[in-house]
């Protein structure tokens, strides 16, 4: 007893040498165990990843991607398509889809064959196909498109052969989910995309411009299914089984129930997975009351799924759920105590401090990634909170009530609605403030400078310089921010007549109705490109929206232009071509209880402060180079005295027939045809006498736009041209002879054309380029254009200097569709820089003329003709 005691006194207390040895050896112990440990981890991980990594190198697949064969596929699939932002043939969406391969038919033979295959085909081909159902594919085999993948790409046309069918619950999941989408059919748009995201992760629905906004505003996990989800779900069904009285071993095993039900009807994917894996122990620390203890769990659920999925290591989805999963163990609960401990309520407490832990911790893998931080999120967080527990709870019940009883469905549908809506509304008003996310450093350098950052401020809070630095920064911030606000001029400048929104290789015009109110002619290749350019000129009306034609850089913006607007009248060309654009504008227009008109020569329109004439065409062209191109609407606009020639894609066809008809084409601004292209005529041009122009072209775009033909023309014309890829949002100012224009930053397509260092391009890119890869140029393309605008004849020219592709956007060559895929060219600008006023029209000439040039490379090669 007494060595006992003395034994513990010189452990506890002693400082002589064989205390100092003891802990010594101790320590030595803990490091080797440590060290053991993560030799064992890296080994687990390593070994089956190692094994899977040799068995695809020598597999069958891996030998025909190499050879890009074509083959016959059978495959299982293991998850829902995903619609890819690039587009298919005449505009087609199209989808890419995770699926196992059993074998392979090619040279006549069949092989057996195991692996992952990543599909990409036609987006109607694959609308009714279910995980877990075999298919029979004809495609072309392709590498992976990912250096960090192993799975192969197939690419496709065409439908797949279903063989047998999927598994019994995946039929009732699906069922489900049908069911859960005509529940929320009563829905407003953005409420019916929102709701089937937030209860099972179907995304299908939901308006692109109302994604942005939840990325800006921090809130993109809520139309992901997370760990969120599965916590809000079970831990409602334990209150309820606790206010029942029932034993904790029955609680436990109908909480796992729901949870299997859950992971079957949001798709078994490894996201979901994941998901599930991480609410679990969530749930089970929130249940012991020590959330320290879940943090061994954690870290073995992380190496069983890394384990499981190798690929999981790079992806920063899993990154993010590890860390906001942590964080909600580790520093949420301590930070509600301080704030609660500083008179803020509990409930508040807890919802700030679950917002500010997730958001630090993953601010820097999202800054990697997007190279842009959201300064609204915590807030935005804190106030979504509530909603996304009462919507998850009342969606959940319409999913598993409406395949039972439809009304019953619906009305919990639209009971769901109502926190939908509140959801739809911060993130409207959060995410479409100026400057609700700052650019940063991209890639891994500027994840880790964001870290630094943050735990810069995390040391300053603790030493409480926090407060008065964040004092002093608002200071700073009103002295400097207030007189330079008032010094710089606003968007959009006084008395402005008409803006080109900067929309990349696209066409998107506003003229100026009223107030808050404009004439839009066509809205750009991309929803959120438009919607942005929209709110910064303040439009919240769009009385009137023409549509020219149907090519895709001329409509595929049109959800943008109805997000949280009002539409009047929308018109159109007389050509319905290509139907892939037509589709899509008439599914946008039907979401809205919208329909469009077809506008005749001839006609005339007023709309508001604008007077509209229809100029051509008399009848759509056919067999032409372009029919949509020549079927344009061409259009006159008056306003305030001032004339605007709009003559949308129009080619050398339809110029001529105009020039025929004797129309007067006199206009003091002029729109130039088709994005600057080569096929203009020189008298058509000349006939408008122009006193500035105005071409809506996206930077390094692969047509070579604008021609450098072209652009000599207007230059001996002397008429100064503005460029939306150079200049940015292009307004036009002022009447009569006192026409000016007032530029605004090429954000947008410089964005699109210098990505952030060290941020990969999306799968969606990758895939593209593949796609353009394989289908190459098309048999019946022109093959150049000749140096002289005059009649374009098809002839190569291998002295014209052209600009370089780029592959950062892309331009289906075979469909005559634009659309692009650059990351930053989904999102508003990163920087808007200061309006910049020429009040003479020579000088935005000489800038023209003097910053064309540059852009092209000098590599002698033929100008590419303008298929969009």
């Amino acid at each position: 007893m007494a060595g006992g005691v003395v034994a513990g006194g010189v452990v506890a207390g002693g400082s002589g040498p064989a205390h100092r040895r003891v802990l010594a050896e101790r320590s030595g112990s803990s490091r080797l165990r440590a060290a053991a440990l993560v030799a064992f981890c890296v080994a687990l991980l390593l070994a089956p990843y190692a094994g899977r990594q040799a068995r695809a190198r020598g597999s069958a697949l891996a030998i025909f991607a190499g050879s890009r064969a074509a083959v016959t596929a059978e495959l299982t699939v293991i998850s829902d398509p995903r619609v890819l932002a690039a587009k298919g043939v005449s505009g087609t969406a199209r989808v890419v889809v995770d699926t196992d391969a059993q074998a392979v038919f090619a040279a006549g033979r069949r092989y057996v064959a195991s692996g992952s295959v990543l599909v990409l085909g036609p987006a109607s081909a694959w609308r009714d196909v279910l995980p877990g159902q075999r298919v029979a594919i004809d495609g072309v085999l392709q590498p992976p498109l990912d250096a960090a993948s192993q799975a192969v790409a197939l690419f496709t046309q065409g439908e797949p052969t279903m063989i047998g069918a999927p598994p019994w619950w995946q039929r009732g999941a699906g069922r489900v989910r049908d069911a859960l989408r005509q529940a929320a059919a009563g829905l407003p748009s953005a409420e019916r995309g929102l709701l089937p995201g937030l209860v099972d992760g179907d995304t299908s629905g939901l308006d692109p411009v109302l994604v942005e906004r939840f990325r800006v505003a921090g809130l993109t996990h809520l139309v992901a299914v997370s760990g969120t989800n599965c916590s809000i779900l079970i831990g409602a069904l334990l209150l309820v089984l606790r206010r029942l009285r029932l034993r904790p071993w029955l609680c436990a095993a109908l909480g796992g129930v729901l949870l299997i039900a859950f992971v079957v009807v949001a798709r078994p994917s490894p996201s979901v997975l994941r998901a599930a894996a991480m609410a679990s122990i969530a749930l089970v620390s929130l249940a012991v009351g020590r959330p320290r203890q879940a943090l061994p769990s954690l870290a073995a659920a992380v190496l069983v799924l890394l384990g499981w999925d190798s690929s999981l290591a790079a992806n920063a989805g899993f990154a993010m759920s590890v860390l906001a999963t942590a964080a909600l163990l580790l520093f949420a609960p301590p930070l509600a105590e301080a704030l609660h401990r500083h008179r803020v309520p509990l409930g508040v407490a807890e919802a700030l401090a679950v917002a500010t832990a997730a958001h630090l911790v993953t601010a820097p893998v999202v800054a990697a990634i997007s190279g842009r931080i959201s300064l609204v999120a915590v807030p935005a967080n804190a106030l979504a909170e509530p909603a996304v527990a009462l919507a998850t709870v009342l969606g959940f019940l319409a999913a598993v009530v409406a395949p039972i009883w439809a009304t019953g469905g619906s009305m919990a549908a639209q009971l769901a609605g109502w926190p939908c809506r509140w959801l739809v509304g911060v993130a409207d008003r959060f995410g479409g403030l100026a400057g609700a996310a700052v650019p940063w450093p991209g890639g891994t350098g500027g994840g880790l400078a964001l870290l630094g950052a943050t735990g810069g401020l995390l040391l300053l809070a603790r030493q409480g310089g926090l407060g008065r630095m964040l004092a002093g920064g608002a200071v700073v911030g009103l002295l400097v921010q207030i007189p330079l606000r008032s010094a710089v001029p606003g968007w959009p400048p006084p008395g402005w007549l008409m803006i080109a929104c900067d929309v990349g290789q696209g066409d998107a015009l506003l003229l100026a109705a009223g107030a808050h109110s404009a004439v839009e002619i066509d809205t750009g290749p991309d929803p959120v490109v438009i919607d942005r350019c929209l709110r910064d000129a303040g439009i919240s009306d769009v009385a009137l929206l023409a549509l020219t034609h149907f090519h895709l850089d001329h409509v595929g913006g049109i959800v943008g232009v109805l997000h949280g607007r009002r539409v009047g009248r929308v018109v159109t060309g007389p050509l319905l071509d290509p139907q892939g654009g037509v589709h899509l504008v008439d599914d946008a227009l039907r979401a809205h209880r919208l329909a469009r008109a077809t506008l005749r020569l001839g006609a005339s329109l007023e709309v508001g402060d604008v007077h509209l004439d229809v100029l051509a065409p008399t009848e759509p062209f056919h067999g032409t180079r372009s029919d949509p191109n020549n079927s344009s609407l061409v259009l006159r606009a008056t306003l305030r005295g001032t004339r605007l020639l709009l003559p949308g894609d129009a080619e050398i066809e339809a110029q001529q027939a105009l020039l025929d008809s004797g129309t007067d084409l006199s206009a003091d601004v002029l729109k130039v045809p088709h994005h600057g292209s080569a096929y203009s005529d020189p008298k058509f041009l000349a006939a408008v006498h122009a006193q500035v122009a105005v071409i809506s072209v996206g930077l390094h775009n692969d047509y070579g736009h604008p021609s450098p033909m072209l652009l000599d023309e207007m230059s001996r014309l002397g008429v100064p041209v503005r460029r939306t890829d150079l200049d940015g949002d292009v307004a036009v100012v002022g009447t009569g002879a006192a026409l000016a224009t007032v530029v605004r930053g090429a954000a947008v397509t410089r964005a699109a054309a210098a990505p952030p260092t060290g941020v990969a391009r999306p799968v969606s890119a990758r895939l593209a380029v593949g796609l353009r890869d394989l289908v190459g140029e098309p048999a019946h393309r022109p093959v150049g254009t000749s140096a002289r605008m005059t009649g374009c004849q098809l002839v190569r020219s291998a002295s014209t200097p052209c600009r370089t592709p780029s592959r950062r956007s892309c331009c289906w060559l075979v469909t005559r569709n634009c659309s692009s895929v650059a990351p930053s060219a989904r999102s508003p600008p990163l920087y808007v820089g200061k309006p910049v006023r020429s009040t003479s029209p020579n000088v935005p000439a000489s800038r023209s003329r003097a910053r064309s040039l540059p852009n092209c490379s000098g590599r002698p090669c033929s100008v590419r003709p303008g298929w969009s």
